[in-house]
């Protein structure tokens, strides 16, 4: 293991968003890169945003995506606990340190004075930030403050010079020092905030990396102060940690991504059925290239080739067109009983298969699998080009298809179809039906004999009524194969059904 240790700290608000977790996975692959240790710690002092349900789902969206962590909660380790709230008596005294060492003050300006002076500030022009009025209070200024009931908020005491640093990503940073102004490190309430916790835990937990979106640039020069202030009072290893600023990922209208916007969701991918592997080949793109003009490799392939400084300081776009495409690359790459195994799930949530499938249901699913793998981007699609095999028909029994979703044939296609379509679905019931030999070779030599050959129709008005009467919609697999699969008395069953 080297010293190389980085940290992932979301906070538990809302759904997860490929945003976070294209953070989440630099800092895995750089970890895994160095032989370093990937630390994951939850940001949740904010009692009024925080939930016990977002907190859930960010552990168990790791777990699904595969980036697994060797600190953090259900794992432990030397640094914990792991957890902000469970840390507040840690908080405490740091902010109790830095008051007693002078590097933070009590502040007991009220929002309206403070709204007041940033009015001031606006109208005169001057850069915003606080103005300094509580730097020097007097000891009269403060008793009169107390009694007149005010309480407290911690502000730090910023130095008075420029801050200049190597960014990882970026190069040389500087801010001037009238941009960085004093800022509070504790609520009035006593509640300690973001800007003191996640300095004071990068210390603590030795973090030697911070590697972050761009969106939280302005706030380095306040962390280097503070780490540079709990060296002196002796709070962590006194290390100040290296800092890296991940570019922006955009959405539609050159717009920073969202969490409104639905292709950030986390829980929309999943739902749709993108692979892991998909999914995290295609964030590795926003803003880092493993070279060679590569898009597609495997997590272990980007944690061997990851360096920081290939990572690009341009905004990224996320394109969803790319990010499918490149899944169904991953689709086509894995193998087909592991494919059948994922999609299991996705057929049951379309009432296609029992909670406990048959060995009937499972063997059916192997078979149908390499009809369709080449078709799909999704495991959702390859659900729905496939339930035609495992609904339930009318007055028929099969293993297959016990205890799940009726057959239905989607009516507006049908509609669509022209005229020779019931000419077409007549024809080819009475021809499959004098079949002996239900194979694949004879349905298809079957069916263009009587079709193309009989009624001299084109392939796409021959074969279209059938599939849609067979499978229910236009979308899926091989027509021939897929009438082998079902079955001689399903499939007859079905065409002639499709007769209107």
């Amino acid at each position: 293991m080297s010293n190389v240790r980085v940290r992932f700290c979301p906070s538990p608000t809302g759904n997860p968003h490929v945003g976070m977790v294209r953070t989440a996975l630099f800092n895995w692959a750089y970890a895994r890169h160095t032989g370093g240790t990937f630390v994951f710690r939850i940001e949740d002092t904010d009692s009024a945003r925080d939930s016990e349900e977002s907190y859930t789902m960010l552990l168990d969206s790791l777990r699904w995506l595969g980036m697994n962590w060797d600190e953090g909660p259900e794992v432990g380790g030397p640094h914990g606990p792991y957890r902000q709230s469970e840390r507040m008596d840690i908080y405490k005294d740091v902010a109790t340190k830095l008051l007693k060492s002078g590097h933070a003050y009590h502040c007991y300006c009220t929002p309206e004075e403070l709204e007041e002076q940033r009015e001031a500030q606006r109208e005169a022009k001057t850069t915003p930030g606080y103005n300094g009025r509580c730097r020097k209070l007097s000891e009269i200024e403060i008793a009169e403050f107390e009694s007149a009931g005010r309480k407290p908020a911690l502000r730090f005491r910023m130095p008075d010079h420029d801050f200049t640093w190597p960014d990882l990503v970026r190069g040389d940073l500087t801010f001037a020092k009238e941009h960085v102004p004093d800022y509070v490190l504790v609520r009035a309430t006593g509640e300690p905030l973001y800007t003191l916790v996640n300095p004071t835990d990068d210390a603590l937990m030795n973090i030697t990396h911070v590697l972050r979106g761009e969106d939280l640039l302005s706030s380095t020069p306040r962390q280097i102060a503070l780490h540079a202030a709990l060296a002196e009072i002796g709070v962590g290893s006194g290390k100040m940690p290296l800092f890296g600023h991940l570019p922006y990922v955009m959405g539609e209208g050159n717009k920073k991504l969202s969490k409104r916007d639905p292709e950030s969701s986390l829980l929309m991918y999943r739902a749709e059925g993108y692979l892991p592997e998909g999914l995290l080949n295609y964030l590795a793109l926003l803003g880092w290239s493993i070279g060679d003009d590569n898009e597609f490799f495997s997590m272990e392939e980007m944690a061997k080739a990851f360096e920081v400084s290939r990572v690009s300081a341009n905004p990224a776009r996320f394109d969803l067109r790319k990010c499918t495409s490149i899944n169904g690359d991953w689709i086509r790459k894995i193998d087909s009983a592991d494919l059948a195994n994922r999609l299991i799930s996705f057929l049951q949530s379309e009432n296609l298969l029992p909670e406990k499938p048959t060995e009937a249901q499972i063997a059916a699913l192997s078979k149908a699998v390499p009809l369709v793998q080449e078709r799909m981007e999704t495991l959702r699609q390859g659900a729905l080009m496939l339930g035609f095999l495992f609904a339930k028909d009318a007055g028929i029994t099969s293993e297959v298809t016990a205890g799940v979703g009726a057959f239905a044939i989607d009516e507006s296609e049908l509609a669509n179809l022209n005229s020779d379509t019931n000419q077409a679905l007549e024809a080819a019931a009475n021809a499959l039906e004098s079949l002996d030999t239900w194979t694949t070779e004879q349905i298809e030599s079957t069916l263009r004999s009587a079709l193309i050959d009989g009624l001299g129709l084109k392939p796409k008005f021959a074969f279209g009524p059938v599939r849609l009467a067979t499978a229910g919609r236009k979308v899926s697999p091989p027509l021939f194969e897929s009438l082998e699969l079902l079955g001689k008395e399903r499939s007859l069953a079905r065409i002639r059904s499709g007769i209107r």
